[in-house]
């Protein structure tokens, strides 16, 4: 008897460890290091690859700005500022706020409007005056102060996508997120699975969702894309909206996903 109790016991050590394990931190990728613009590209409408036309991208007090103070009125130049390196599978968390007055001559639409873009085409094949990069857009929005206005929304520039088994084809389309008015920090969170899925989170719940990301043909621009790449979207750059109002991030952070 005393036997197998002893046997019993060790066997018992021999499957439980001693101590629990950690699991591995998650080794976030910090797109924006808080000091400089290491790592981006900006591409503005009507100006070169590269030209960032009246310091529109900046870092102020560790923030990552888009400005305007040099602009005699905004006349329509949309801009991007792209990362260097292409993801097709990950999660991206960006922190973003709006401040301050809208530029001289930006669109009514535009007011408290910005976005992250995602799997978008290079900028090296975007057309000098071409406003938007072929790309899904990732919508952020701010409150007028007293009006529902939702963010994280979906747009999409030269691109469809399908959602509830359909292909969707209208230019943008509300999340089901709450409104953010003033200049408070709001936290926007997407899963990127490839084609399979896209997520729009906030606060840890989903608020959009949709599946094969892919380039309009009805599009000239993606019509061209398609045919050199094809039409469906797996990957592609990350990008940030300069579209007429002031607009800090803080963080834009990446961990990579397995396929």
């Amino acid at each position: 008897m005393r036997h197998s109790l002893c046997a019993v016991i060790l066997l018992s050590s021999l499957a439980t460890p001693l101590f629990a394990e950690d699991k591995p931190a998650e080794k976030w990728i910090q797109l924006f290091n808080g000091k400089d613009l290491d790592g981006w590209t900006p591409k503005i409408k009507g100006h070169d690859l590269g030209e960032n036309f009246g310091n529109t991208f900046r870092v102020e007090n560790g923030v990552l700005a888009v400005g305007y103070e040099k602009y005699k009125e905004f006349g329509g130049q949309f801009g991007h500022l792209f990362y260097k390196e292409p993801f097709s599978h990950y999660r991206l968390r960006v922190e973003y706020r709006f401040v301050g007055l809208q530029c001289m001559g930006g669109p009514g639409w535009a007011i408290r409007n910005s976005g992250v873009m995602i799997h978008g085409e290079s900028p090296t094949t975007m057309e000098k005056d071409q406003e938007f990069p072929a790309s899904i857009e990732v919508q952020l929005l701010g409150g007028n102060g007293k009006d529902k206005r939702t963010t994280a929304n979906l747009c999409t520039p030269g691109t469809n996508v399908v959602m509830d088994g359909k292909l969707f084809t209208p230019h943008c389309v509300n999340s089901k997120s709450e409104t953010y008015h003033g200049d408070q920090w709001v936290t926007v969170e997407l899963e990127v699975r490839g084609s399979k899925i896209i997520k729009h989170i906030i606060d840890g719940k989903p608020v959009i969702s949709y599946t094969e990301p892919q380039l309009d043909e009805r599009d000239a621009h993606g019509k061209k894309l398609a045919e050199k790449q094809g039409k469906i979207l797996s990957g592609g750059t990350i990008s940030l909206q300069s579209e007429s109002h002031p607009v800090e991030f803080r963080k834009v952070e990446l961990l990579k996903l397995e396929e």
